[in-house]
């Protein structure tokens, strides 16, 4: 991870001239804030990745619970490569309890080490314990709830993720519309305000077809067959409409998670016969989204407020 800021000034002169410089000033900026300690963390399995950090609302000064706040469910991205875990995002989780909100941050299974402990090519995702832990999670938030962040409103929850955290919030919140026998399939949608997904990998067809984060689906999903039989039970472009409020936030400048991939799975929503929001932001990459000192993640958690409050 980067280990120091770009001026925010520095990083617009650079965009305009080269959109990889751009990338990388972003990049830089959202992975130079320090980790934020959550008040609680609570296992929801026995494995170390299974767990959930929990940061009570607060004001702008000193941590300030309240009597009930909405919920913000995050889940990270990191194109579900073992390297990328939850601490990346903990200023964002942070930057979201000042502004009021309760929040869990999500931890889950990653790719596997690649093989030779090639540390620089790690693989993307486990097939199925990466889609088992988030259902895993969601499903145990309730009970993890009541005795970790007691001040978190559970009719108000709002799901967020970002990158390949996006797509697994999409994913979440459609498991009520997996195929007929999926382990994960649910009776009826989840009790959901809605979802925020920030620049999501949400249409696994057209992310393969782009070469989203070098080959991460394929990586996800598997090859040839696999990837056939498995895409219905893993691409959100296939699971609508959900029913369930959804907003996607994007960057048009996003050079990792381009725009045509979140239009992508507009337009199959709209085909489906559901509007599904999408906020297209000027001039922003990839990582701004959550980056607490970019002007874009004021604009996430407002989205995330519409749909809270």
């Amino acid at each position: 991870m980067p280990d120091a800021a770009v001026p925010r000034d520095a990083a617009g002169d650079r965009a305009g001239r080269d959109p990889a410089a751009r990338d990388a000033a972003e990049e830089a900026s959202a992975f130079s804030h320090a980790p934020v300690a959550p008040d609680a963390t609570a296992a929801y399995g026995d494995h170390p990745d299974q767990v959930i950090d929990f940061y009570a609302p607060r004001g702008p000064g000193d941590p300030a619970p309240t009597a009930s706040a909405p919920l913000v469910v995050v889940l990270h991205g990191g194109a579900w490569r073992a390297p990328y875990d939850r601490l990346h995002l903990t200023p964002f989780a942070d930057f979201l309890a000042r502004r009021g909100f309760a929040v869990a941050n999500v931890e889950y299974r990653r790719g596997a080490d690649a093989p030779g402990g090639d540390a620089e090519a790690p693989v993307a995702g486990r097939w199925p314990d990466t889609f088992d832990d988030v259902a895993a999670a969601l499903d145990a938030l309730p009970a993890l709830l009541r005795q970790a962040l007691p001040q978190a409103d559970e009719r108000r929850i709002v799901l967020t993720g970002h990158s390949a955290g996006g797509h697994l919030a999409l994913w979440a919140a459609a498991r009520h519309v997996l195929p007929a026998g999926s382990a994960w399939r649910t009776d009826g949608p989840a009790p959901l305000r809605g979802v925020v997904a920030l620049a999501p990998i949400a249409d696994l067809a057209t992310a393969v077809e782009l070469d989203v984060c070098g080959g991460a689906v394929r990586q996800l999903l598997g090859e040839g067959e696999e990837f056939g039989m498995r895409r219905p039970y893993a691409d959100p472009a296939l699971l609508l409409p959900t029913g369930i409020a959804t907003t996607l936030v994007q960057g048009r400048a996003d050079v990792v998670v381009p725009e045509a991939v979140a239009e992508a799975y507009a337009d199959a929503a709209a085909k489906a016969g559901e509007l599904v929001g999408l906020t297209l932001l000027e001039e922003v990459g990839h990582f701004p989204l959550i980056d607490p000192a970019a002007d874009a993640c004021a604009v996430v958690a407002e989205e995330i407020a519409q749909l809270a409050w």
